[in-house]
């Protein structure tokens, strides 16, 4: 989904069928869950019934967030490290800056 735009990266990373597939996965739940709420609001749902609902979407996104982040520090990180790439260090820790806002 990256196109020209300053916070995508050019680089890529190959993904295993089984990561690829739990990611996939975990994106439609989250996806459905957004359309779920868009119903909610367009059939006039109670306020309160609806931020429960989007407190449920930011919980998997945050889900979401941590296997990729794990699985990242696990393929991309340590490989960058052993072939002496020590400024995938900088990158982790700029990308976790941006994560904890």
């Amino acid at each position: 989904m990256c196109e020209e735009r300053e916070c995508c990266s050019q680089k890529k990373k190959e993904r295993s069928l089984q990561e690829y597939k739990d990611l996939i996965h975990r994106l439609n739940r989250i996806e459905g869950q957004v359309r779920g709420i868009k119903g909610m609001v367009e059939r006039d749902a109670y306020c309160t019934d609806i931020l429960v609902q989007v407190a449920a979407v930011n919980a998997a996104l945050n889900s979401f967030n941590r296997r990729l982040l794990e699985n990242h520090i696990k393929t991309c990180v340590i490989n960058d490290i052993k072939e002496g790439k020590e400024e995938t260090v900088e990158e982790l820790l700029t990308t976790l800056q941006k994560l904890m806002k």
